[in-house]
């Protein structure tokens, strides 16, 4: 096998659309395909090292990686990809830990678009810091056609509703 393919996993729809391009730029290398999943403890690192949790720790990981496989049944619901796959749960900063993990001249980090300014909060978008800090290329995918649609139709249903209406919006779309 000629490098890898490390695509970069949170469960979104643009990160499911990530996977199903990195199964396909992994059967064209015939690389193995690395399913990521970045996780950190709750206030991030320095909040941990202020208030240790060891049982809060391991309850986070535990929930990393169960996200992780259910991240992938949604994207393979349960058939072989058709590929070698790995799955990797790895402690960090999305960015950084990614951008750690694809270190070879001939791997391809594979990103999906992340979630809104809402979603994001104050993290830096990982697209960005990994095409700025990676050493090997990176392949940034758009979210699929009906996400983008499904964004638009809520950015437009919210100045046409009365106030509140888009909290019963949003409860319908769970």
């Amino acid at each position: 096998m000629d490098g890898r393919v490390m695509v970069g996993v949170s469960g979104s729809l643009g990160s499911l659309a990530a996977l199903h391009r990195g199964v396909a730029e992994a059967r064209e290398r015939g690389a193995e395909l690395w399913a990521v999943l970045a996780w950190e403890p709750p206030g991030g690192e320095y909040g941990y090292r202020r208030s240790p949790c060891p049982p809060l720790l391991a309850a986070v990981r535990e929930d990393a990686e169960r996200r992780l496989c259910e991240a992938l049944d949604a994207a393979f619901g349960g058939v072989d990809p058709g590929v070698a796959l790995r799955a990797v749960v790895v402690r960090g900063e999305s960015g950084p830990a990614l951008v750690g993990l694809a270190d070879r001249p001939g791997d391809l980090l594979v990103l999906g678009r992340s979630g809104g300014l809402l979603r994001r909060g104050f993290r830096r978008p990982v697209t960005a810091y990994c095409v700025r800090r990676a050493a090997c290329p990176v392949l940034a995918v758009p979210g699929p056609a009906l996400l983008q649609d499904l964004e638009a139709l809520r950015r437009r249903a919210r100045w046409h509703l009365p106030l509140g209406a888009d909290r019963e919006l949003a409860s319908v779309e769970r």
